[in-house]
C-alpha cells in the first residue's frame, strides 16, 4: 500500500508537476500528514521534490526532472500504451487519457538522449550524471522555445543557493560547458548560468516577450573576466601530445629543432596550476619564470605528502 500510494504521488507530480498536499490526500485516500512523509522518503530515493508554503504552495517537481530513461523496456512500455488505449476506447476514462499522455510525452523526452539533432551527440554532464544533466538541457531548450519564464535554483561557485525567475534566450555552449543566458529579474539585467549548476528548474506557465540581443557583443569573454592572463610557453613531451593538443589546440603547439613546444594565453589561477600538474612530467614550464616555480612548489607539496603516509 504505501508504495502505491507513492507512486501515485510521483506519477501525479510527474503530470501536474505541483499539487497541494491536500489534494494529493484526497486524490490518494491518505491523510496530509501521510503524504508529506511519502514525499520525505520519495526525496530520500532521489526524487528532487520540495515543498512551498502558503496558499499558493504544494509539493513540487522541478520541469526537469524525468523518470529513468529505463523506467519502461521497449515491451513494457508498448504493453502499458495498448492497454491504456483500449480502456479509453472502451469507457472513456480521462485518467486513463492523461496516463496515456503522460507516458507517451516521456517516451518522446527519453527517446531525444543527450542529442540534440539526428547528426550530433552532445553529453556536457559530469560522469555519473548524464541523464540527468540532458534531461536539464532539453527542459531549458523547451523553456527557451516557447518563451517561457523559469523559477530557478541556482547554486554559485561559494555554495549559495538562490532562488530567481528569470527569462531564458539562449543556450551557449563554449569551452565544453553549457550556460543558460537570461534576464534575471532579481537583478533586472541579463545573466550567464552555468547549466551544472541549476538544481532544478520549473515552468512559471508565464510567457514573456524576447528581449534584443546583440549577438555580436554577447559575453563570451565570462570565462575571464576576472582573471589576470597570463603568457604561457610549455614544453611538451611526445606522450603528453594528444591531451596537450585537445587542450590548447592543435594550432598552438609547433616543432622547433625536434622538440614540441606549446604558447597561449590563459587566465592564471588555481583552475590552471590543476591543469599543468594534471599533465605530470609530460609538460614543463617554461615562462613565466613565477608560474614554474610554482607548479615545482605544488609538485614538491604533493611529493611530502605522499612520502608521510605509511605504504
Amino acid at each position: 500500500m504505501k508504495f502505491q500510494v507513492m507512486l501515485q504521488i510521483l506519477f501525479k507530480l510527474l503530470r501536474r508537476r505541483k499539487v497541494s498536499a491536500a489534494q494529493l490526500a484526497r486524490e490518494c485516500g491518505v491523510s496530509a500528514r501521510s503524504v508529506y512523509r511519502y514525499v520525505e522518503e520519495l526525496s530520500v530515493a532521489g526524487v528532487p521534490l520540495t515543498v512551498e508554503r502558503g496558499r499558493s504552495g504544494g509539493v513540487c517537481l522541478p520541469d526537469t526532472y524525468r523518470l529513468p530513461e529505463n523506467f519502461f523496456t521497449e515491451e513494457e512500455y508498448g504493453a502499458a500504451v495498448n492497454a491504456l488505449n483500449a480502456l479509453y476506447e472502451q469507457m472513456h476514462d480521462e485518467p486513463c487519457k492523461t496516463a496515456l499522455e503522460k507516458l507517451t510525452q516521456q517516451h518522446k523526452a527519453d527517446g531525444r538522449s543527450l542529442a540534440l539533432s539526428g547528426n550530433i551527440l552532445v553529453d556536457g554532464s559530469s560522469w555519473g550524471d548524464a541523464y540527468d544533466f540532458s534531461d536539464k538541457l532539453h527542459a531549458l531548450e523547451d523553456a527557451t522555445e516557447r518563451r517561457e519564464c523559469l523559477d530557478l535554483s541556482y547554486i554559485d561557485r561559494a555554495g549559495r543557493e538562490s532562488r530567481r525567475v528569470v527569462e531564458p534566450h539562449l543556450l551557449i555552449y563554449k569551452q565544453n560547458i553549457w550556460y543558460l543566458y537570461a534576464w534575471c529579474r532579481t537583478r533586472q539585467d541579463f545573466r550567464l548560468f552555468r547549466i551544472s549548476r541549476v538544481r532544478s528548474a520549473s515552468g512559471t506557465g508565464e510567457t514573456f516577450a524576447r528581449r534584443e540581443i546583440d549577438r555580436a557583443h554577447l559575453p563570451l569573454d565570462f570565462t575571464f573576466e576576472d582573471a589576470e592572463m597570463v603568457q604561457l610557453r610549455l614544453a611538451v613531451e611526445k606522450k603528453a601530445l594528444p591531451d596537450a593538443e585537445e587542450w590548447l589546440g592543435i594550432a598552438s603547439i609547433r616543432t622547433v629543432n625536434g622538440g614540441l613546444f606549446a604558447e597561449a594565453t590563459l587566465p592564471a589561477g588555481e583552475v590552471l596550476l590543476s591543469k599543468l600538474l594534471s599533465f605530470g612530467d609530460g609538460v614543463r614550464v617554461l615562462e613565466p619564470k613565477a608560474l614554474a616555480a610554482e607548479v615545482r612548489a605544488r609538485a614538491e607539496a604533493l611529493a611530502a605528502l605522499y612520502a608521510r603516509q605509511p605504504v
